[in-house]
């Protein structure tokens, strides 16, 4: 019996050893490649449309803005290969009368003075709006973006009264919600 009692503790002693003792590692890492997603079609912008009431000079003014994709434009393409239509805005302002004091098409190339080659091989016209009237100008913020970024050339459009228009980099952006705050 003690013999059997000594070969049971044996026999214990060994499953519980081998069952505390640690599994050879691997030195191997399993990893998942990275699938690339294709590019899908084309992506288009939103049509935009901002109708604002403001006065020039003592003139009521109406300016219009409007945004659309362009087909005949060439098309850009982000680092991924996905592909973008560019955009074309028109600006017209009327006088309270209903006459045409101010219409241009802006795209891209309208402001090819102010791109460097990146943007103007990559950016797309992204936006133009209505800023404020002041001074005897109307000032409108416009923007070439690199699309679905926040990466973009803050250009400003001035209307005087006489309906000349000038353009100059922004290089003030506003961060206040109230032009009071800037004093």
């Amino acid at each position: 019996m003690k013999k059997t009692t000594i070969a049971m503790c044996i026999a214990i002693a060994a499953i519980g050893m081998s069952a505390c003792s640690e599994k050879k590692k691997s030195d191997n890492i399993i990893t998942h490649k990275e699938v690339k997603k294709a590019p899908s079609a084309p992506i288009r912008m939103q049509e935009y449309n901002q109708t604002t009431e403001t006065s020039l000079g003592g003139s009521e003014m109406t300016c219009f803005v409007h945004r659309t994709p362009d087909d005949s434009l060439a098309k850009v393409k982000d680092e991924t290969g996905q592909a973008y239509f560019d955009n074309a805005i028109e600006l017209k302002i009327t006088r309270g009368d209903g006459s045409v004091f101010f219409q241009k098409r802006f795209t891209k190339a309208s402001f090819n003075s102010f791109l460097d080659d990146d943007y103007r091989r990559t950016g797309i016209l992204e936006g133009l709006v209505f800023d404020k009237a002041e001074g005897g100008v109307l000032r409108f913020a416009a923007s070439v973006s690199h699309p679905n970024t926040d990466e973009y050339i803050p250009i400003l459009v001035k209307i005087d009264r006489k309906g000349n228009m000038s353009m100059e980099r922004d290089v003030n952006l506003d961060t206040t919600s109230n032009d009071d705050d800037e004093e």
